[in-house]
């Protein structure tokens, strides 16, 4: 039996310089802030049904949710942790979170955006986390929705609310799969989830469902990698978070300041050549978004062609970043303020615990809301956010991919020369660069030589795997 997998997560940490703690004036500055009960002139909104649905284990909290019945058409309440509230512009805590710019994951433990004070049980005070242990201020969204799942209005304030219960996303799922009653705070949620994923194919949002490697416990003191099953209630809860992010991004333009979530629509010639690479694996389709986003959102989930498929339109979704307006300052609002991959201008309010742009984004439609200016040190943040987020966002991509890779590696490190079974999800280069593979167990994405076409299962050597760089490369037999 070969040793467990053991990589050096801690030599990632060092390797991308992820902060170690929090300096004690931000600890104290975030203590304070914790101990603080909300602050008058809030909506009392405790009555509400809520419940937060997480991963297991989960103590930062961004959003509660509550998704009813009303008439022929459904009404959303989703609460959001009030950072606004905590954290004091220009204070030390302020200086530190821009620092991080968000939260990073790593198998053995995260490196948090803000001190865990703010999202551990209340013992007295207030925290930030929605947890139910009290009542707890929060940023109250309330957007009405007609009977086809489209938005009729939409009110964002300052609040009071009371998680009622903490679930997650394995416990909402299986009393969905058995037919039980679910929490009476999401009793709509499946059919509103529904129909909103529909919404967003009409729409021609652009879901690539690639498989979701994750690193877990082996139970034998080591790390194994798995493909994470994405399920219908995750989906469902998304698209709460999604239709919570268009609402802002719309109170955005319409107020002509904020900051969106950007990413180009695929031009005519990116669609064109998407549209023959499916030809050639098997699947029609005209070259349009609309087209592309139908095609993507029926594909089975482990086909071999379809992998291939969901892999070739990552051509797709390129150029995604922070695009700062502000048309009273002269920044007027881009030409193209949508977001390709949702098929509809998009802003992030919905995890400020996690990541610092939410923060920024949900004080600006508060702002916007109540009909008043924006305050000075948030007018004069937002165009520096843009650049902020851009280097988290990249530091937090590699660091979960270097994690994915090396643990990859450490399980493939006493198998140099085996012969796999894969599934190659980009052909090789004419000009002799490699192509892509994907091993289904353990589950690994990897380059490979040698010729290789697009969409079959074939056959593979390793020839590399280095736990220290994560590097793994294949050849096909007979290259």
């Amino acid at each position: 039996m070969p040793a467990p997998a053991r990589p050096d997560f801690a030599a990632i940490r060092a390797e991308f310089d992820l902060p170690d703690g929090f300096p004690p004036e931000v600890l104290g500055e975030a203590a304070r802030a914790a101990s603080r009960p909300p602050s008058p002139g809030r909506l009392d909104a405790t009555d509400l049904a809520l419940v937060t649905i997480d991963p297991p284990g989960a103590e930062d909290l961004d959003q509660a949710v509550g998704v009813a019945r009303v008439g022929d058409g459904f009404r959303v309440h989703y609460a959001i942790a009030d950072l606004g509230a905590v954290v004091e512009p220009g204070g030390a805590l302020d200086t530190e979170v821009r620092r991080r710019g968000q939260t990073y994951y790593l198998p053995d433990g995260s490196v948090p955006l803000h001190p865990p004070v703010l999202s551990e049980p209340m013992t007295s005070g207030s925290g930030a986390s929605l947890l139910p242990d009290g009542p707890r201020a929060a940023v109250l969204w309330t957007i009405g929705l007609d009977a086809a799942g489209e938005v009729t209005d939409v009110d964002v304030r300052r609040a009071v609310v009371r998680s009622s219960a903490r679930l997650d996303y394995a416990g909402v799922q299986a009393d969905v799969d058995g037919g039980g009653p679910l929490h009476p705070a999401i009793g709509a949620l499946p059919e509103l989830g529904r129909l909103r994923r529909a919404l967003a194919v009409a729409r021609g949002a652009l879901e690539l469902e690639l498989p979701e490697q994750e690193v877990l416990p082996d139970g034998a003191g080591g790390w194994t990698v798995r493909v994470r099953a994405r399920l219908d209630v995750e989906s469902w809860n998304a698209e709460i978070s999604l239709l919570t992010g268009m609402a802002a991004g719309a109170l955005m333009l319409r107020g002509g300041v904020g900051l969106l979530r950007t990413l180009p629509a695929p031009d005519a010639g990116a669609l064109a050549s998407f549209a023959r690479t499916a030809a050639g694996l098997g699947f029609r389709t005209e070259p349009t978004v609309h087209a592309v986003a139908a095609l993507l959102a029926g594909l089975p989930p482990d086909d071999a062609p379809a992998l291939a498929l969901r892999r070739a339109a990552t051509t797709l979704l390129r150029g995604a970043g922070y695009t700062a307006f502000d048309v009273a300052g002269g920044v007027p609002v881009p030409q193209d303020p949508g977001h390709g991959g949702i098929g509809e201008p998009y802003a992030h309010v919905t995890a400020p615990l996690r990541r610092l742009v939410d923060r920024f984004g949900t004080e600006v439609c508060l702002a916007l809301q109540a009909g008043e200016e924006l305050p000075g040190r948030l007018r004069t943040a937002l165009p520096v956010l843009p650049e902020l987020m851009a280097a988290s966002d990249s530091t937090a991509a590699k660091v979960d991919r270097a994690c994915v890779d090396r643990t990859e590696a450490a399980l493939l490190a006493g198998r140099i020369g085996e012969e796999f079974r894969v599934i190659v999800l980009r052909p090789s280069e004419a000009d002799g660069g490699a192509g892509e593979v994907f091993l289904a167990d353990p589950p690994v994405l990897a380059r490979c030589d040698g010729p290789l076409e697009a969409g079959v299962t074939t056959t593979v050597r390793l020839v590399e795997a280095d736990p220290a760089t994560g590097r793994i490369a294949f050849s096909a037999t007979g290259a």
